[in-house]
């Protein structure tokens, strides 16, 4: 991990893997709930972490160079951004009907049952957000599980979409372009600027793709 200083009052960790980006967040997180750090924003994303609103970025740097995260894993409790709390797991309610399946079955060489199986089976957690407000990139599945963009995106994507792209699984949570390959669809809300916090899923969660029935 390498620290860099981000304008006057940030920092930006760069990561070696996405499995350490989890593993620092939880631990920064902790820390700033402990009263060790002070950071307004601690905002995770591939491979790296940013601390925004850093009063004093030398001494967090300092600080930050002599801890040692905990391995992010399966066992390893996820924490909420805010207060360091474990999140509850949310299971997401999916029809698997997405056009898409058929092509992700290809990739990964089985039936579209088994793809199904295969999503409804993984543990999810949200890895970071972006793209769109409320969008939650979720890790989890393996390596060799992961499938292509769309060589053209479609202009219109509906909400609720449950999608795939490279190593990871998403939800669109409004309608948008997007060139992720579609392999269901959920009812449940993933953002709305009424709600506190807006975005159902943060960084850390744990995330069931369960199927309907």
């Amino acid at each position: 991990m390498r620290i860099r200083p981000v304008g006057v009052h940030a920092l930006l960790l760069d990561c070696d893997d996405p499995d350490q980006v989890e593993a620092w967040r939880a631990e920064l997180t902790r820390r700033r709930a402990a009263g060790e750090l002070t950071a307004v924003e601690i905002v995770p994303a591939a491979r790296t972490v940013l601390l925004d609103g850093v009063p004093d970025p030398d001494r967090a740097a300092a600080l930050v160079a002599h801890w040692t995260p905990r391995p992010a894993g399966p066992a390893t409790p996820a924490t909420s951004p805010a207060d360091g709390t474990t999140p509850a797991e949310v299971e997401v309610p999916v029809t698997y009907d997405g056009v898409d399946l058929p092509v992700v079955a290809g990739h990964w060489g089985v039936d579209v049952p088994e793809v199904v199986a295969r999503l409804t089976g993984t543990p999810f957690r949200v890895a970071f957000c972006g793209f769109a407000p409320g969008f939650a990139y979720l890790t989890g599945l393996p390596p060799q599980w992961a499938v292509p963009r769309l060589a053209t995106p479609r202009p219109r994507v509906p909400a609720g979409s449950v999608a795939l792209a490279g190593p990871y699984a998403g939800i669109y949570p409004g309608a948008s372009p997007g060139g992720w390959l579609l392999v269901g669809r959920t009812a449940l809300t993933l953002f709305d600027v009424a709600a506190d916090p807006p975005a159902r899923l943060a960084p850390g969660t744990p995330v069931r793709l369960a199927a309907t029935t």
